[in-house]
């Protein structure tokens, strides 16, 4: 079977030439009105894709800027559970919210040049 954009191209290229060339005559026991007709249900097909297609990227867009939304709003409440006293960056919520503290050590020159380690802690999504 040919690809759907090919077989659009073969359909209008026998309509036009029909149209243009010999539509007052029957091919294959067809009127142009009758293959019209017949080939009908294809650009029905194709106009109904089109719509979904533009239906799918209309209800991606609204969902990236819904997410947007819902991020601003997941970051303000692990904002106020790392500035609750009573929770912290250090508690089970945080990590259950998907997040943990990850302590690492980095070289560092102190104020001689000379290298030494520094711990430092950074919060992480997972």
């Amino acid at each position: 079977m040919k690809a759907p954009k090919d077989s659009k191209a073969k359909i209008d290229q026998v309509v036009n030439a029909w149209e243009t060339l010999a539509q007052t005559h029957s091919f294959g026991g067809m009127t142009l009105a009758e293959f019209k007709t017949a080939v009908q249900p294809s650009q029905a097909a194709r106009e109904a894709l089109a719509t979904l297609e533009q239906q799918v990227t209309a209800a991606i867009n609204a969902r990236d800027m819904a997410d947007q939304v819902s991020l601003d709003k997941v970051q303000l409440a692990v904002n106020g559970v790392v500035g609750d006293p009573a929770f912290g960056p250090d508690s089970d919520l945080y990590e259950a919210m998907g997040l943990r503290a990850r302590e690492r050590a980095q070289e560092r020159p102190d104020a001689q040049g000379k290298e030494r380690r520094v711990a430092h802690v950074k919060f992480l999504c997972r």
